[in-house]
C-alpha cells in the first residue's frame, strides 16, 4: 500500500513538476494539519481528564482547577488554529 502510494507520486513528480510541486506541498500541508488537530484533541481530553480526576479529589477547588482548564484548553486550541493557517498559507501562496 505504501509502496503504492510513493510510487504514484513519484511517477506524478516526472509527468508535471509545478503541479507536482504544488500538490505535494498541499499534502503536507494536510497531513501537518491533521497531525496538529489530532494532538490538539489529544491535549484537551487529557485536560479534561485531568481536571475532573482533580475536581473530584479536592471539590473544594473546583473553580481554580476549572480555571486552570480552560487557561490551558485555549492554549492548545491556539496552537491548532495557528496550524491551520499555515496550512491556509500553503494552499494559497
Amino acid at each position: 500500500m505504501l509502496h503504492a502510494m510513493l510510487t504514484a507520486i513519484q511517477e506524478t513528480a516526472a509527468t508535471n513538476a509545478d503541479v507536482a510541486k504544488n500538490s505535494l506541498s498541499l499534502l503536507g500541508a494536510g497531513i501537518g494539519l491533521g497531525l496538529a488537530v489530532i494532538g490538539a484533541g489529544i491535549g484537551i481530553g487529557l485536560i479534561g481528564s485531568g481536571s475532573t480526576q482533580a475536581i473530584a479529589r479536592q471539590p473544594e477547588a473546583a473553580g481554580t482547577i476549572s480555571t486552570n482548564a480552560i487557561i490551558l484548553a485555549a492554549l492548545i486550541e491556539g496552537v491548532a488554529l495557528f496550524a491551520l493557517v499555515i496550512a491556509v498559507l500553503y494552499k494559497f501562496v
